[in-house]
C-alpha cells in the first residue's frame, strides 16, 4: 500500500501519523503521482498546528516531485512517465502516492532532477514572486533579508546578486552567516545581539532601505520597520516567530509613510499562466547558476524529527523527506 503521514488532530509534531493509505484511479481532470520525494516548508508547520486550519484528518505537505502513473479524462498536458514537480494546494505532499489536479503541476526540464526540484519549487516560486512582483528589485538596490541563512534566504541572496542588488541579511550563528556571506549576502547582522535597524542605518548612511522581506514574523517586526526608508515597503511573507495580531496601523504612518503587504504564493500562482511564469523564472535561474542546497534529508517517516529540528532552527538550506 501507499504511505502518508496524516494529521488526525492538530498540535505538535507529534500529532503526525505515518500510515497506510489507499490512492484510488484519476478521476477527470487529475493525475496520479508515484513521489520521490517530498519538500519540507514552514507552512507545514502552520497546518499542522492549525494557525492555517485544515478539515482532519488531512495529509500535510505542498511540494514534492516525482513520476505521472496515471492520467484522468481530460488531462493532455501530461502522460505517464512525465517528471513533474508541483508546490501548490490541495495540501497532500507527504505521501508515496496522490492525486493531484493537472494543472497545479510542472513538468521538469533535463537540467532539473527530481530531488533538486523537491528542494526548490516552493521556495523558489517564493523567492521569484517576492523580488520580482511584490517588490521589483532593480540593479542598485540594497534589500535587507530577515534569515538570510534559511532555505528561501539562501536562494533570494542568490536571486538578488543576480539581479545586481546589495543584501543586507539577519542570521542567529557564526555558522548561518558564513552559508549567507556564501551565497551572497553583503552585510551580516546578527538579530540575536545587534540592533538590526540601527546596523542598517549604518551600513546605508542613515537612509534606510525601500524593501524588507521578513519571514520571521512577530520578534522582527519593529526592526523591520525601523530599516525602511520613508515609503518603504515591508514584505511580511512568513510567521516563523509568530504571527503579527493586533498591528496599528497608525505606526506606518509614524515611521515614513511604510507601506506594509502579507503575500501568499498561492494567490501569485492561483492561474496556470501566474503558476507556470514562476517557475520558468525559477528555471531560468538556476540555469544562470543559482544553486539549490539541500542540506537535510529525512526518510518520510522521520517527519515528526524533521519538523522538531525545523522549528528549532537547526535545518539550514532546502530539507526534503526521500520517500
Amino acid at each position: 500500500m501507499a504511505k502518508a503521514v496524516r494529521v488526525h488532530g492538530v498540535g505538535g509534531p507529534e500529532v503526525m501519523a505515518y500510515e497506510d493509505i489507499t490512492v484510488g484511479d484519476p478521476g477527470a481532470g487529475e493525475v496520479r503521482l508515484k513521489q520521490d520525494f517530498v519538500g519540507l516548508n514552514y507552512i507545514d508547520t502552520y497546518h499542522r498546528t492549525g494557525a492555517y486550519p485544515m478539515p482532519t484528518p488531512f495529509t500535510i505537505g505542498l511540494e514534492a516531485a516525482g513520476i505521472v502513473d496515471a492520467v484522468g479524462d481530460g488531462v493532455d498536458a501530461f502522460k505517464p512517465g512525465d517528471r513533474v514537480a508541483y508546490a501548490a494546494p490541495p495540501i497532500g505532499a507527504y505521501a508515496s502516492e496522490r492525486l493531484i489536479p493537472w494543472h497545479r503541476l510542472i513538468k521538469l526540464p533535463d537540467s532539473i532532477s527530481t530531488e533538486k526540484a523537491a528542494g526548490m519549487m516552493l521556495q523558489g516560486m517564493t523567492v521569484e514572486y517576492l523580488l520580482r512582483r511584490t517588490y521589483p528589485v532593480k540593479k542598485g538596490d540594497t534589500v535587507l533579508f530577515q534569515a538570510a541563512a534559511g532555505g528561501v534566504g539562501l536562494i533570494a541572496c542568490q536571486w538578488l546578486k543576480q539581479i545586481g542588488a546589495t543584501v543586507i541579511g539577519t542570521v542567529g550563528s557564526e555558522e548561518k552567516a558564513e552559508q549567507a556571506k556564501a551565497h551572497g549576502c553583503d552585510h551580516i547582522i546578527y538579530y540575536n545581539k545587534e540592533d538590526v535597524a540601527k546596523k542598517v542605518r549604518e551600513i546605508t548612511d542613515g537612509a534606510g532601505v525601500p524593501v524588507v522581506y521578513d519571514g520571521v514574523g512577530k520578534s522582527t517586526l519593529d526592526g523591520s520597520l525601523d530599516s525602511l526608508k520613508p515609503r518603504g515597503l515591508f514584505v511580511s511573507f512568513g510567521a516563523a516567530s509568530g504571527p503579527i495580531e493586533n498591528f496599528n496601523l497608525g505606526v506606518l504612518s509614524a515611521k515614513g509613510s511604510l507601506f506594509m503587504t502579507r503575500p501568499t504564493l498561492m494567490t501569485y500562482t492561483a492561474s496556470r499562466e501566474d503558476l507556470v511564469e514562476s517557475a520558468t523564472a525559477l528555471f531560468d535561474a538556476v540555469g544562470k547558476g543559482l544553486k539549490i542546497e539541500i542540506n537535510q534529508r529525512y526518510a518520510l517517516a522521520d517527519a515528526v524529527q524533521a519538523h522538531k529540528d525545523l522549528e528549532a532552527r537547526k535545518t539550514t538550506g532546502s530539507t526534503i523527506f526521500v520517500v
